[in-house]
């Protein structure tokens, strides 16, 4: 599968001290990832690092809006950090950094929380269905959660980021949070543009809801062959009226079919539809293909991994290094910040 190039429809600018051509994306390290995560995110990023400077972040404090165990954090970070490198990052083109490690993340968010209306935040889906997800633990952290991700992408003044579909709404508030600010205090943030890539929506293997690790229902990026074969084999959906091999079936409305268009040739593609239609051949025929080419995609990415989980040494370093020269940038931003909004008092 090749990512499809990004493209973007950003501004260079008029803003002072802007390069023009950074950008800053963020994962929680939510543990492990799926291959609804690459296609969605990861892979778009591979290609930006070739034209753009690149600041991904591993944003370990969103990740503290969710229930989880201290302990477990910072092999979560590592395992985030492994699978960006795995996929194809590359620290000397685009820089890895820590969230927690860059303090000024979180001042910024408050200094923007103080130019950004309540109403703002409340219309943002995202708040709505996380507590929906976590009735339990409807946290000030999930409603604030746009603020955050704002003050992440304005403090390196980034001028586009790439983002899907469900993203939009925190990039446009991230945009309005950037005019609040700039007409409080005079211009100074850029208002960050789409840079907008495949940005592939996967369902599930239950062909129903998009692909999640909390519905079981996806394929991880580290998943044994064997087990992706049964995974798919025996969970995957394909066109609910082809009970025998001999019904001719509907591409258009099998789940799996769609993962070809991810996975497959454009020729596979072809023959796989035209031999569904005609029954000639059946459901695990078709998923035997798809199989062989995520296994293919899968493979080298998976002996990455492999290398880099036995050099944990060479990862903590790529992400000391990154962290510390994303502070740079940040410290530079908020200095500039607390002079224009005038908290620069006896400092």
């Amino acid at each position: 599968m090749t990512a499809n190039t990004p493209t973007t429809g950003d501004s260079k600018g008029s803003v002072t001290g802007v390069t023009g051509r950074r950008i800053f994306s963020g994962i929680q390290p939510s543990g492990r990832l799926h291959i609804g995560n690459y296609l969605g995110a990861i892979s778009q990023f591979v290609p930006l690092q070739e034209e753009y400077d690149c600041i991904f972040g591993i944003v370990d404090l969103h990740a503290m809006t969710q229930i989880y165990k201290s302990k477990e954090m910072s092999q979560r970070i590592i395992n985030a950090a492994v699978n960006y490198l795995a996929c194809g990052l590359d620290p000397n083109k685009a820089t890895l950094m820590l969230q927690s490690g860059v303090q000024e993340h979180a001042e910024l968010a408050w200094i923007l929380a103080t130019v950004t209306p309540l109403p703002w935040i409340q219309r943002v889906p995202t708040f709505k269905e996380k507590a929906r997800q976590q009735p339990d633990n409807v946290n000030m952290g999930l409603f604030n959660y746009p603020v955050l991700m704002a003050a992440d992408i304005l403090i390196y003044k980034s001028v586009a980021v790439p983002v899907g579909e469900d993203q939009r709404p925190h990039l446009e508030l991230t945009r309005e949070i950037a005019r609040a600010f700039n007409a409080r205090f005079g211009s100074f943030f850029p208002e960050p543009r789409e840079i907008i890539g495949s940005q592939a929506r996967v369902i599930g293997l239950d062909g129903k809801n998009r692909m999640s690790k909390s519905l079981d229902n996806c394929i991880y990026l580290d998943d044994e062959p064997d087990v992706i074969r049964e995974k798919i084999n025996k969970q995957g959906v394909t066109d609910p009226a082809r009970v025998k091999r001999t019904d001719p079936g509907n591409p258009s409305i099998c789940n799996i079919f769609t993962w070809h268009g991810f996975f497959s040739s454009k020729e596979e593609q072809a023959y796989c539809a035209k031999e569904c239609r005609v029954a000639g051949f059946g459901c695990l025929d078709c998923k035997a293909i798809l199989i062989k080419n995520i296994l293919e995609l899968l493979a080298p990415i998976q002996e990455r991994q492999k290398e880099l989980m036995a050099n944990l040494d060479k990862v903590q370093e790529i992400i000391r290094d990154g962290t510390e020269r994303a502070r740079k940038i940040a410290q530079e931003t908020m200095k500039e910040v607390r002079e224009i909004t005038g908290l620069t008092y006896l400092i």
